[in-house]
């Protein structure tokens, strides 16, 4: 309340404005963070390509009939529904929305979703397109997925996915070849992981071997959490899930066996040589093992039998690739499924690929201050501006610089100095060329190097050969 010029009191309404904001789990990226992004994306689209995997894009959103029951009991209630257009409520009995069955009625309210994953879409485009599609099919696929999962670090409920797949062989080159492109994939971005490998039909043998073969997803439900609740938690699960003691306890040796590859082999030989499929599951490691000898792979591949990634389609080789010396999770993962595409009406397609978790190597990557410089910014030469004519100079000299592939920014106004190299400083130009009324005159340029300090005076006509 104030008083006015007759003295009269009036009074203020101070309205409060709500600072706008993003659900939780999502994320703005800066042109710092998508420079940084974009390397990392277009590092793993390089390599792809360089093993004849094709691109492709499918919808954001897919039918719910599509993707339910896809991902197991966990994975479904992780699924963002999404309302059906208009009155979604118009089909639904009144009666129906007093009752307390949320899951029912959802059903009717909603019949499509936002896509969890790539690979159940992949599995749905080949069924589709398979009339246009030839067998080989190698794709990949650099797309956003989400999921109703807490946020909390390196965990995101939007977030990008960039897969590479192989449908309609069944060779176990496939699977060597995904672990070769993961090794190339760390080693170009300069971080050093572990490649953990299992498979399906092991972790069914051990199951089998405790005496509970009808229970394998409830026990690879449970034994993939080892690493975030630690073994009693597990050990916890499994009894809920109605595991017996005997069994917890035959389970242990089995999940913790200790030594190299080969020995943990020739141990697992004897322990489910009885099994119907754990030796199936260790012929197909054994060949996975022995190519990637073959194709001197660097990272250390380790045979982890807690491995199970609790994804149901999952039916031969599990892979999973962690960054070392960084408390994150898997950075990247995937697997073989030979009965994802029967699910769509396609049987005997068999298909295994590799996802790379493109927000997560992100976070390592920060963490570790692994990207280089010529990552965080596009532009490479601004040209400082001093006025019009020295303007019109700038301008043409900065088309030439593009016409050679050499990113170029004029500074639009004529500005203060220390303004003008701040502005190449905030957003790590490298080179600054200054073309003052000196310059002009004399055809020179003075160019910068803004990481040094450094400055020489070159021919105007010479910048190009300097930058690069």
């Amino acid at each position: 309340m104030s008083a006015n010029n007759d003295g009269k009191q009036s009074v203020v309404i101070v309205m409060s404005i709500t600072k706008p904001a993003i659900p939780k789990g999502t994320r703005d990226f800066s042109p710092l963070e998508m420079n940084r992004r974009n390397y990392i994306f277009d590092t793993i689209r390089s390599v792809f390509g360089q093993y004849g995997y094709q691109p492709i894009e499918t919808p954001a959103m897919e039918n719910l009939s599509t993707l339910l029951g896809k991902y197991g009991e966990e994975g479904d209630k992780l699924l963002f529904r999404i309302l059906n257009s208009g009155d979604f409520l118009s089909g639904v009995d009144e009666h129906e929305l007093k009752k307390d069955n949320a899951g029912h009625l959802s059903h009717k309210i909603s019949e499509k979703g936002l896509r969890y994953d790539l690979t159940v879409p992949f599995a749905r485009y080949v069924v589709q397109h398979r009339n246009d599609i030839t067998f080989p099919f190698k794709r990949y696929q650099i797309q956003p997925v989400w999921r109703a999962d807490r946020p909390q670090k390196g965990r995101y409920r939007e977030f990008y996915q960039c897969d590479a797949d192989v449908v309609g062989s069944d060779a176990m080159i496939n699977e060597a070849e995904l672990l070769l492109i993961a090794d190339q994939v760390f080693s170009r971005l300069g971080i050093k992981v572990n490649i953990k490998l299992n498979n399906r039909k092991i972790l069914s043998g051990i199951a089998e071997l405790i005496g509970y073969a009808d229970k394998i997803t409830d026990i690879t439900v449970a034994i993939d959490k080892l690493d975030k609740i630690g073994a009693e938690k597990v050990n916890e699960e499994l009894a809920g899930r109605g595991i017996s003691r005997e069994a917890i306890e035959k389970l242990q040796p089995v999940l913790h066996l200790q030594g190299s590859n080969t020995e943990k082999l020739g141990k697992l030989k004897e322990l489910l040589s009885d099994t119907a499929d754990g030796p199936k599951g260790i012929e197909e490691i054994s060949e996975i093992l022995d190519l990637t000898g073959i194709m001197h792979i660097d990272s250390p591949v380790e045979l982890d039998l807690t491995l199970a990634r609790g994804l149901n389609y999952y039916t031969g080789a599990i892979i999973e690739v962690k960054a070392a010396g960084v408390a994150m999770g898997s950075i990247s993962g995937g697997g073989r499924y030979d009965n994802l595409t029967g699910i769509f009406g396609l049987p005997g397609i068999s298909g295994v690929g590799i996802s790379f978790g493109a927000d997560r190597i992100y976070d390592v990557m920060n963490e570790l201050n692994l990207f280089p410089e010529g990552a965080s910014a596009t532009t490479r030469v601004l040209f400082v501006n001093f006025g019009r004519e020295e303007e019109k100079v700038c301008i043409g000299l900065a088309a030439e610089l593009r016409k050679n592939g050499i990113n170029t920014e004029v500074y639009p106004d004529q500005a203060k100095l220390k303004k003008q190299f701040s502005y190449a400083d905030v957003h790590r130009i490298p080179w600054v060329v200054i073309v003052g009324e000196e310059e002009r005159a004399n055809g020179k340029a003075v160019l910068k190097n803004m990481s040094s300090g450094e400055q020489q005076s070159v021919e105007a006509g010479e910048l190009m050969n300097y930058i690069r």
